[in-house]
């Protein structure tokens, strides 16, 4: 049985990386997924850096979990990040 042969794919149809936002573009665009990942990253950057004062990690780290599940339970719509290709015709000769 012969498989379909597999190809490079030309820099032309590669998706280009969405730019991030920050969170007052996020805010601004009105986009709940991308205003969440601006968030997250931010508080993240927040949680790392050793000038963060000790009282503030513990609400910081909370709201960090918090935005997590919150991003996990977006199953239903699709993510701003991914483009995804469509599917081809199933072609039965070529299995």
């Amino acid at each position: 049985m012969a498989r379909p042969a597999l190809r490079a794919v030309p820099e032309s149809e590669v998706p280009k990386p969405k730019a991030k936002m920050n969170v007052e573009q996020a805010a601004s665009a009105g986009d709940r997924r991308a205003l969440l990942k601006a968030m997250q990253s931010r508080i993240a950057k927040t949680v790392d850096d050793p000038k963060t004062p000790p009282r503030d990690l513990a609400a910081l780290s909370r709201r960090l979990q918090e935005i997590g599940r919150e991003l996990e339970g977006m199953t239903d719509e699709p993510d701003s990040d991914d483009d995804q290709a469509e599917d081809e015709a199933f072609d039965p000769a070529a299995v």
